[in-house]
C-alpha cells in the first residue's frame, strides 16, 4: 500500500467546460467546468435540475467510489451571530453528482466527474457577483486523504437571486501494480467551509434562499484556466 500512497503524490485534475442540462436525464454522479443560468421568478414552482449522465465505459476493474461529503455539502454565509433568514448572505449546494472512470492493464485510472451547484443570494448579499470554493480529494478508501485540490467558480447572478453552474473534472490517480483497481480509493467532493459552517451542515438545519425557482441564461463571470 505504500507504493500506492507513493503514486498518488503525483495525482492530476483537469478541468473543461459544460452547460447545465436542465431537462437531462438524471445519472449517478459526476463533475465540470461552468456555464452558468440565472432565476429571479420566485413564484415559480421547484422544478428538480438534472444532470446529464456520463458514458459508461468497460473497465478493467471497479470504478473509485465518488461522493458528495455531508458536512461539505452546503455553503452558506451569516451576517450575525445568529443563523436566521434575514441574515442569510451567499448561499451554494451541490445537488448532483455523477461520475465514471476507465482504466486497462497497467494504466492509471481516468476519472470523469460531472458537479451540479446551485447558488443564491440571501437578504444580506452585497452584490451580484461571489466566488465560490470547493475541493476535490482522493482518499485510500475510508482511510487517509492522499491527494486534494481547490477550484473556483466565479458567479454572476445577473440581477436574478439564484444561478446554476455545471463543473466538469477529470481526475487521474496513478496505479502502484497491475493488482490496485479503483475500488482502493474514494473520491470526495465538497465545498471550502468555515468550522461553523460545517457544523450548521452537520445539524441538519438548512437555508436555501429562493431555491427551486426556474432558471434562465444567464451571462456567466469570466474564469481564467
Amino acid at each position: 500500500m505504500r507504493r500506492v500512497l507513493t503514486a498518488l503524490a503525483a495525482i492530476s485534475i483537469a478541468a473543461s467546460v459544460l452547460p447545465v442540462a436542465a431537462q437531462a436525464q438524471s445519472g449517478r454522479q459526476r463533475g465540470g467546468g461552468g456555464q452558468q443560468q440565472a432565476s429571479g421568478q420566485d413564484e415559480a414552482p421547484r422544478r428538480a435540475i438534472r444532470i446529464a449522465p456520463l458514458s459508461r465505459r468497460a473497465n478493467a476493474g471497479p470504478c473509485p467510489y465518488v461522493k458528495i461529503l455531508y458536512d461539505a455539502a452546503r455553503y452558506v454565509e451569516f451576517e450575525g451571530e445568529r443563523a436566521a433568514i434575514a441574515n442569510v448572505g451567499y448561499t451554494g449546494e451541490i445537488e448532483n453528482l455523477t461520475s465514471d472512470c476507465q482504466y486497462r492493464g497497467d494504466e492509471p485510472i481516468r476519472l470523469d466527474m460531472r458537479v451540479l451547484f446551485q447558488f443564491g443570494r440571501g437578504p444580506q448579499a452585497a452584490g451580484d457577483q461571489r466566488t465560490y470554493r470547493y475541493w476535490v480529494a482522493v482518499t485510500e478508501r475510508n482511510s487517509a486523504i492522499l491527494a486534494k485540490e481547490y477550484f473556483d467558480i466565479p458567479v454572476n447572478f445577473a440581477g436574478q437571486r439564484t444561478a446554476a453552474v455545471t463543473e466538469d473534472r477529470t481526475i487521474t490517480i496513478p496505479r502502484a501494480e497491475i493488482t490496485t483497481n479503483g475500488s482502493n480509493f474514494e473520491v470526495l467532493v465538497g465545498f471550502d467551509v468555515t468550522p461553523d459552517m460545517a457544523e450548521f451542515n452537520r445539524s441538519g438545519s438548512r437555508f436555501r434562499v429562493n431555491a427551486g425557482t426556474t432558471p434562465v441564461p444567464a451571462t456567466a463571470a469570466p474564469t481564467s484556466e
